[in-house]
C-alpha cells in the first residue's frame, strides 16, 4: 500500500463521499486537493490540474478569484448570518435580488433563495402544488420530466431525474412523474430517421402522453436547455419551439432547469435566451457564486407569484424556506460574481473561447474512438463509440471512458466520464484560448492512448 498522507487517512477513515465507490475510499484514499490557482488545481503532493470541469460544473472563475474571497470577508465581518423568515431579511438579500432580475432572461416577478440546485428544484415542485391547489385544480399535480434529465438528489430532485443508475435501492422514483425521450438525435434517433422527423416523433411522444394521462391532471414540464449530467445534449433547433406550443394549448407549466446554463455557461446569459424558451419557472445555482460559496435560486413569474401572495395572505404566510435561505455571505459572494460576470469581460470571454473549444471538440470528433462530438458555449462533450458509422456504443463493462478519464488525470487533466462513455468539458469561463489548446490536446493523447490500448487487445 502507498504512503498515504494524514489528510488521505483521515478522510477515508470518517468521510462519507457523494457518487464515489465507498470501498476504493477505504483501500486507496482519495486524491486530496489542497490548493487552486486559475483553472488549475494542486494536490498534496504538488501536482497540478487542469479543471476542465470546473469542480461540478460550475467554478466558473476558476480557483482564486480574490475578489469573491475578500467579498465574503467583508460580509463575514458585517453581519456573518441573519435568516428572512417572518418578515425579516439581511440588506445584501435585497441587493442580490435586484440584480438578478436585472439579469432575468425573461419578464419575472421575484426570486427565492435557496442553496442547492437540488434544493431549488425540489421547491419547485413544491410551489407547482402550491399554485395549483390554490387555483382550485387540486387533480393537476403530475409532472413530465425527461430521460436523462439530471435535475438533483433530494427526493423529489432524483425522482424528476432520467438517470436510473442508484434510484431503485432509495426506493424511488415517487409517484406523479411522467417520462419522455431526451432530445438527443444522435442517441436516439431511428435507423434513416432525418432530425426534422425525430423531432416530430418527440413532439407527437409529449401530446400523446397528455392526452392519454389528461392534460387536466398534469402540472408542469421540467427541462434543461442542454442537458448536463444525462451528457450534454443539444435538442434539434425547432424542438422547444414545437414543446412549448402543446405546454400552452395544455395549461402546462414550463420550468426551465438552468442550474448548470444558467450564468453564462453556455457563451450567452441563459439558455432561455438562446432557445427562446418562456418559462414560468427558471432554476439556478452553480454559477450564480461561481461555486466559492453555497446558493441556488428559483426565478417565478409575476402570476405564479400573485399566487403565492394570495396563498400567503390566506393562510397567514408562506410556508417554505431553509434556515439558510439567502444566507448574506453567500449572497455577498453570489453579487460580486455577477458585477465580475459584467465588469470583466467574462461573457465576451466564454463566447470568443466557447467558440475556440467547440472547433477544438468538432476535430476530435474525428478520432476513431468518437462517435460524436458536440457542445455549445463552454460545454462540451465526447460521445465514444465501438463503431462511428452504425453509433454502436461499447459494452459498459469494458469501462473505456473511465479507462480515458484516467489517462487524462495522468497527464495533470480532469474531465468527467458520464455513464455512456461520455466524456464531459465545462472549463470555467476565464479559460484562455491557450488552456483550451492544453485541454484538447491532453485529450488527444489520452484518447490515443486508449485507441492503442485497444488495438492491442484485438
Amino acid at each position: 500500500m502507498k504512503n498515504r498522507s494524514r489528510a488521505n487517512e483521515l478522510d477515508a477513515a470518517h468521510h462519507l463521499h457523494p457518487y464515489s465507490n465507498m470501498r476504493m475510499i477505504e483501500a486507496e484514499g482519495p486524491l486530496i486537493i489542497t490548493r487552486g490557482e486559475g483553472i488549475r488545481v494542486f494536490d498534496e503532493g504538488g501536482k497540478a490540474y487542469i479543471e476542465a470541469m470546473s469542480g461540478l460544473w460550475c467554478a466558473g472563475l476558476g480557483f482564486s478569484e480574490h475578489r469573491l474571497a475578500e467579498a465574503a470577508y467583508r460580509q463575514m465581518k458585517e453581519l456573518p448570518y441573519y435568516h428572512s423568515f417572518n418578515n425579516r431579511a439581511p440588506a445584501i438579500v435585497g441587493e442580490l435580488a435586484a440584480e438578478m432580475m436585472a439579469w432575468a432572461p425573461v419578464p419575472m416577478g421575484r426570486v427565492l433563495f435557496a442553496n442547492s440546485g437540488s434544493e431549488s428544484n425540489d421547491a419547485a415542485w413544491k410551489i407547482v402544488h402550491y399554485v395549483n391547489n390554490l387555483r382550485g385544480k387540486p387533480g393537476k399535480k403530475k409532472f413530465i420530466a425527461r430521460d436523462r434529465g439530471y435535475h438533483g438528489t433530494t427526493a423529489v430532485a432524483s425522482a424528476l431525474s432520467g438517470l436510473e443508475s442508484g434510484k431503485a435501492i432509495f426506493d424511488l422514483p415517487i409517484g406523479g412523474v411522467l417520462r419522455v425521450s431526451a432530445p438527443h438525435y444522435y442517441g436516439g434517433a431511428r435507423p434513416g430517421e432525418s432530425e426534422a422527423a425525430f423531432t416530430d416523433r418527440l413532439v407527437a411522444e409529449l401530446r400523446d402522453l397528455i392526452a392519454q394521462e389528461g392534460a387536466d391532471t398534469i402540472a408542469a414540464f421540467i427541462a434543461e436547455p442542454v442537458t448536463g449530467g444525462g451528457g450534454v445534449l443539444i435538442p434539434p433547433a425547432d424542438y422547444y419551439p414545437r414543446i412549448q406550443d402543446v405546454l400552452k394549448a395544455n395549461d402546462i407549466l414550463f420550468i426551465a432547469d438552468e442550474v448548470i446554463s444558467g450564468f453564462v455557461r453556455l457563451g450567452e446569459p441563459f439558455g432561455t435566451q438562446i432557445f427562446g424558451l418562456k418559462p414560468d419557472i427558471i432554476t439556478v445555482a452553480k454559477m450564480l457564486s461561481a461555486a466559492y460559496a453555497p446558493i441556488s435560486a428559483l426565478y417565478l413569474s409575476e402570476e405564479i407569484c400573485a399566487t403565492l401572495a394570495e396563498g400567503s395572505d390566506r393562510m397567514g404566510y408562506f410556508g417554505h424556506g431553509y434556515t439558510y435561505s439567502g444566507h448574506p455571505v453567500s449572497a455577498a459572494v453570489a453579487l460580486e460574481t455577477l458585477r465580475i460576470y459584467r465588469e470583466d469581460g467574462v461573457i465576451d470571454n466564454a463566447r470568443r473561447v466557447g467558440a475556440h473549444l467547440q472547433a477544438g471538440l468538432r476535430a476530435l470528433g474525428d478520432h476513431p474512438l468518437v462517435g460524436e462530438a458536440r457542445g455549445i458555449g463552454m460545454i462540451g462533450a465526447l460521445e465514444l463509440a465501438e463503431d462511428k458509422a452504425a453509433r454502436k456504443p461499447f459494452d459498459p463493462a469494458r469501462g473505456i471512458g473511465a479507462r480515458v478519464l484516467r489517462s487524462a488525470m495522468d497527464r495533470g487533466l480532469i474531465l468527467r466520464n458520464i455513464p455512456g462513455d461520455i466524456i464531459a468539458f465545462s472549463p470555467p469561463l476565464i479559460t484562455t484560448e491557450a488552456e483550451v489548446d492544453q485541454i484538447l490536446a491532453l485529450t488527444r493523447q489520452a484518447l490515443d492512448e486508449i485507441w492503442a490500448w485497444l488495438r492491442a487487445q484485438g
